[in-house]
């Protein structure tokens, strides 16, 4: 099977990665960047001035549930969760709570908001059948938990968090409530008032559609009285072309969710392909479908999808640092459906993917061992400062504090 028989239509399951932009979201993304080349940004923030500080905020408070004087228009959702907690005013005494799933870009900001600040990281655990423990969560709780921080629909699987709920048992407490809704918006209904969330955050290049590097906040009053004595909420706009082509795809987007056939028909194509195994921790599943097998590397089953027009992608633990590497994985591949795919994309899928993982693996290249007079010295940082922020780059899970 090859791309010529569908067509020579590319199947895109990777929505979760990068949506199709619409030709006429990438028209808007083309002309405005055009027009800033010719004449300068500042002409273009001023041919643009409703767009960018009207209309792209009424169309985002209608998608998101909120306040249009709440939302903010970002370059992606990893800058702007890292930009707020950068300002945040915890102490020794705050615990903040985050999840098994949640994202490596946001544990980044976890670790640096503890490193500043001293708070006490802590992360909930998971119940037996991979959701998260509510239970526990009900019992820990106390007004010394000053963030929680929760992805709606992790990067690395398809669960989808219960956050309304967590939202109500947070309701009553001091905490400030942080919801990554990257992989959510554009697949899920997504309503921050309902959420109950203090900040809301999510990439519009993913469901959406829209081009990349283009997100956007929700921040509540509350979140931005807490940051005012701090500099405020420090969150940088994309370029003005961006911000359009993102707001033409808003107005593109309709409230659809995925088609409820299409998820359990992509989980059905990977579970009836002999040797592939899914995961699908949690009771609930969204569009996004992970899954690996134990002969055929994810980088290899990829590639031979993309040599038959279907388009996946493959993920790596070190995306969801906290979950991946303790269940043995390593690397899997991804597959997700946006509602414009159709049951023929999912049979075309199946079929390719039964070749994917049926042919022959090839052999790992040796190993070279070059020949030198003698080892080279290992580089040395010239100063303490040095060292330390060679040490920064290094993921320290070492003193999170599990939950149970």
């Amino acid at each position: 099977m090859n791309e010529k028989s569908h067509g020579g239509r590319r199947i895109h399951l990777n929505p979760a990665g990068a949506g199709r932009m619409p030709a006429a979201v990438r028209e808007v993304l083309t002309e405005w960047t055009r027009f800033e080349d010719r004449y300068g940004p500042y002409e273009l923030d001023e041919r643009l001035e409703d767009v960018l500080h009207r209309e792209i905020h009424e169309r985002l408070a209608a998608l998101l549930g909120a306040p249009a004087a709440d939302t903010f228009v970002t370059a992606g959702a990893a800058q702007a969760f890292a930009a707020v907690l950068s300002r945040l005013p915890l102490g020794p005494r705050d615990r903040l709570w985050t999840t098994p799933y949640e994202s490596a870009a946001n544990l980044g900001a976890v670790f640096a908001l503890r490193a500043r600040t001293g708070c006490r990281v802590e992360v909930v655990p998971l119940r037996p059948d991979g959701d998260l423990d509510l239970e526990w969560m009900a019992r820990h709780i106390g007004d010394d938990v000053a963030l929680v921080c929760v992805p709606h629909v992790p990067s690395g699987c398809g669960v989808v968090h219960p956050v309304e709920d967590i939202g109500r048992l947070l309701a009553p407490y001091r905490s400030l409530y942080a919801v990554d809704a990257s992989y959510a918006v554009g697949q899920l209904p997504v309503d921050a008032a309902r959420i109950g969330c203090h900040l809301l955050t999510g990439d519009g290049w993913r469901f959406l559609r829209g081009p990349y590097a283009a997100g956007f906040a929700c921040v509540a009053p509350r979140l931005r009285e807490t940051l005012a004595p701090y500099g405020g909420v420090p969150l940088v706009p994309p370029h003005g072309a961006a911000a359009a082509a993102l707001n033409a795809a808003l107005a593109l987007h309709t409230p659809a969710t995925a088609r409820p056939d299409l998820a359990p028909g992509l989980r059905a194509a990977v579970q009836d392909t002999a040797g592939t195994e899914l995961i699908a921790p949690g009771r609930l599943q969204s569009g996004i479908v992970t899954f690996r097998h134990p002969d055929v590397p994810a980088a290899l089953v990829r590639r031979r999808l993309a040599d038959r027009g279907v388009v996946v992608w493959k993920t790596v633990a070190e995306e969801v640092p906290l979950y991946l590497p303790k269940r043995g994985v390593v690397t899997a591949v991804r597959a997700s459906v946006h509602h414009d795919n159709s049951a023929r994309d999912i049979e075309l899928f199946a079929d390719a993917l039964k070749d994917a993982v049926s042919g022959p693996v090839p052999l790992p290249a040796p190993a070279r061992h070059p020949l030198t007079a003698a080892p080279a010295p290992a580089a040395i940082p010239h100063t303490r400062l040095a060292a330390r922020r060679h040490l920064a780059l290094v993921p320290d899970t070492a003193r999170i504090r599990p939950g149970a």
